[in-house]
């Protein structure tokens, strides 16, 4: 799970998991949110389904702590277990005055006390970034004061995320003599209390962040893309196209020049020009590699008959009429951006741009708004590229859970050809732990939307059913 490349919750250690849930705030009128009103429904999850272990959990609650040694020393004990950890942050985030680094205000923290009475933010990912890949999950319902917003909402969650897998998110100070809620927590919460099993946690993000209303509105949703390492695996080649490939639609505004997106992320400088992109004529492909080695056991690979087709809306546009002039697509130049990035090996830079953009996908149009879903494509294609099947795989769901969720029927094209990318990308997840949390709402899914190809759900089941049992010992 704070290291977890896949984003999918499933452990890369075994044995009980350990949670901490942290609510913490200034007392008086500096206090922005009510944290501890997180807690409650946090209790309320078993440990098994908080962590997704079900060897158990040890559970530990931190209210209003004064001291940030005594965090850190929670801290260092989290970080410290063999298992799998999961800290959960409620509270507001404040700048320090002399050096300007987030911190996490606690019960004594005042605008000018932040420095000595807060939680420094990057204590969190030194203690927590130690830890081995796959192990670690930071969940976030925060609010930040006037000093803090301001930064962070220009730089956007790559701001907090320091090479942690972080989800939730970040929201502005209410009005005055207003607390903002937890509703955030409460949605997580609540949905871990009625799953039947752990979902992945994109897709539970996702979810209640769509529970919770947001979306819309100013706030960043931290969504698991800043995890650290991203570049430390070689691309390999897609089976097929990307899906959104010769969108043309513009989802946000894009500079002049092609160099930045929303919120000033930055893309390479000159990378559209140099690629030739001028208009909506070319959408930029990944460059080929070796594939990973096929995961152990029978060849239960499922592989499309055919291609999923490219939906109307998303293929390139048919040339302008004689004597028309090619106009420019901002959108075009801003994936050639993302994607030279990506195919020259700086996989995190290419996520960040591209979690940009979904960023403002998000508060322009919503969670499941088409802009919204085609970032989702694109960052499974990112993922794929960076050589993370298991991320690729919990995105592709992602992209499908969402589409039906807008009542879009399971035979539709993008639907159909989400779950099979989805399930595609599993085949080539070997490590057993991950595969298989991916597995049952694989199959959930593939039970709704079985495809063209016959035998796909069982494919599925068999495999799901080899991961379930003993690895063998030589």
């Amino acid at each position: 799970m704070g290291n977890d490349r896949s984003g999918t919750g499933a452990e890369t250690v075994s044995g009980p998991g350990y949670a901490l849930l942290l609510a913490a705030g200034p007392v008086g009128k500096q206090r922005l949110m009510d944290a501890a009103a997180a807690l409650p429904q946090l209790a309320a999850v078993s440990p098994a389904a908080l962590l997704g272990t079900p060897g158990g959990a040890s559970v530990v609650q931190l209210v209003d702590p004064v001291d940030p040694q005594t965090v850190l020393t929670h801290l260092r004990t989290a970080a410290a277990h063999p298992g799998p950890v999961l800290v959960h942050l409620a509270g507001q985030l404040t700048l320090d005055a002399k050096q300007r680094l987030p911190h996490l205000a606690l019960a004594r923290t005042t605008p000018r006390t932040a420095r000595y009475t807060a939680l420094p933010w990057h204590w969190l990912a030194a203690e927590l970034g130690r830890r081995p890949p796959g192990s670690t999950v930071v969940v976030a319902d925060l609010v930040a004061d006037e000093t803090a917003w301001p930064p962070l909402s220009t730089a956007g969650p790559s701001a907090l995320a320091a090479g942690l897998t972080l989800y939730g998110t970040v929201a502005p100070a209410p009005p005055k003599r207003r607390l903002a809620t937890p509703d955030y927590s409460r949605a997580f919460a609540g949905l871990l209390r009625s799953a039947a099993e752990r979902p992945p946690l994109a897709l539970l993000h996702q979810r209640a962040a769509l529970e919770a209303g947001l979306g819309p509105g100013p706030e960043l949703l931290l969504d698991g893309a800043g995890v650290d390492g991203a570049g430390s695996i070689e691309a390999y080649p897609p089976p097929d196209a990307a899906p959104w490939a010769g969108r043309t639609e513009q989802s946000a505004p894009l500079g002049a020049t092609g160099q930045t997106g929303p919120s000033g992320a930055a893309g390479p400088a000159g990378a559209a020009g140099q690629n030739g992109v001028t208009g909506a004529t070319r959408a930029a492909g990944p460059v080929a590699a070796s594939p990973p080695p096929m995961p152990s056991g029978p060849p239960e690979s499922f592989r499309p008959a055919d291609q999923p087709p490219v939906p109307p809306a998303l293929r390139a546009p048919a040339p302008p009429p004689p004597g028309w002039a090619p106009v420019a697509d901002p959108l075009a130049s801003t994936h050639a951006a993302i994607f030279e990035a990506a195919n020259a090996g700086r996989h995190s830079e290419a996520a960040s741009m591209a979690a940009a953009w979904e960023q403002e996908a998000l508060r322009t149009a919503g969670p499941r708004s088409d802009d919204a879903i085609h970032w989702l494509e694109v960052r499974a294609d990112l993922s794929r590229i960076a050589g993370d099947p298991a991320r690729a795989c919990e995105l592709w769901l992602a992209v499908a859970d969402a589409r039906l969720g807008n009542g879009e029927p399971a035979e539709h094209p993008e639907v159909e050809g989400a779950v099979d990318r989805a399930h595609h990308q599993w085949q080539f997840v070997a490590d057993r732990v991950r595969a298989g949390a991916l597995a049952p709402l694989l199959i959930e899914l593939r039970g709704r939307v079985p495809g063209r190809r016959p035998g796909a759900l069982e494919a599925v089941r068999r495999r799901a059913e080899l991961l379930r049992a003993p690895a063998r010992t030589r």
